[in-house]
C-alpha cells in the first residue's frame, strides 16, 4: 500500500500530534524491530489501515517522525546561526543549550536516537545517523568558518578537526543530559535551566581557553 502523506498533512494538528507521540512511544519503547503498528492503534483508538494509508510502513512511520524530528530539531539552531549576537563561543553555548531544552522537551525521541547509536542491528541506522551527522556538519563548519574569517579563533586551525570535536562535544553533552553517570562529575544535579547553563558554560570556558597554559613557550610544548 503506497503512502499518503498529504492524508496524514490534512489531518487536524491534534490527531497528527497524537500520531506522532504514539509512534514515538512506541519505537522509545521496543526499538525499531519490536515496534508493533497494533500497539499504537490500539492506543490511538483508530483503523490499522488508517496508520498504512498515511505512511505506507511502519519504515513509513520511523522515516516520517524522524524527519520531522530533525526539521524541529534545526529552527532553533538556524535561529542561533543567523543571529548578529554573540561571539562564536557564546554561539556554541546557545547551541548546547537549545539542544538540551529540545531532548528535554523530546525525551521520547532522544531515546530512539539513542537506540540508534548504540544498537547496531537498527534498520536504516548508517543513513539516519549519517543525515544527523550531515546536519551537524553543516551547521558547525558554518560557524567555524565565519569565526575563522573574522579572526575569533587561532590562525592555521584545521576546520575539520575543529568541527569533528565540535560535534563530538555537544554529542556528549547531550548524552549527559539524558544519562546523569555520564555527566563529568558522576550524577547529575538535573536537567533545570540553571544547571544545563552552568554546564554548558564551562564547556564554552574549556572550549574558549583549552587546556595548555597561556604562558607556554614553544620549546615547551609538545613535538611530533
Amino acid at each position: 500500500m503506497g503512502m499518503s502523506p498529504n492524508t496524514f498533512e490534512n489531518l487536524p494538528d491534534d490527531k497528527r500530534e497524537r500520531v506522532l507521540a504514539e509512534a514515538a512511544r512506541e519505537f522509545a519503547d521496543h526499538g525499531y524491530h519490536q515496534a508493533s503498528v497494533n500497539r499504537m492503534v490500539g492506543r490511538l483508538g483508530i483503523a490499522k489501515g488508517s496508520i498504512f494509508k498515511y505512511f505506507g510502513s511502519k519504515q513509513g512511520i520511523f522515516e516520517y517522525l524522524f524527519g520531522q524530528t530533525v526539521a524541529d530539531f534545526k529552527k532553533p539552531l538556524k535561529q542561533i546561526r543567523d543571529s548578529a549576537s554573540g561571539d562564536f563561543f557564546e554561539r556554541i553555548g546557545q547551541s548546547l543549550l537549545a539542544g538540551a531544552e529540545f531532548i528535554t522537551a523530546n525525551p521520547l525521541i532522544y531515546r530512539i536516537y539513542l537506540k540508534m547509536v548504540y544498537q547496531e542491528g537498527f534498520p536504516l541506522r548508517d543513513r539516519f545517523l549519517g543525515e544527523i551527522r550531515q546536519a551537524s556538519d553543516k551547521y558547525l563548519r558554518g560557524l567555524v568558518t565565519d569565526a575563522m574569517a573574522t579572526g575569533q579563533l587561532r590562525p592555521g586551525i584545521d576546520a575539520d578537526m575543529a568541527v569533528h570535536h565540535l560535534d563530538a562535544v555537544m554529542d556528549r553533552f547531550l548524552q549527559a543530559c539524558a544519562i546523569p553517570a555520564l555527566n563529568a562529575r558522576g550524577a547529575s544535579p538535573g536537567n533545570t535551566p540553571d544547571a544545563l547553563r552552568t554546564r554548558a558554560e564551562a564547556v564554552v570556558d574549556f572550549l574558549r581557553h583549552g587546556l595548555g597554559a597561556h604562558t607556554q613557550t614553544p620549546e615547551h610544548q609538545c613535538r611530533s
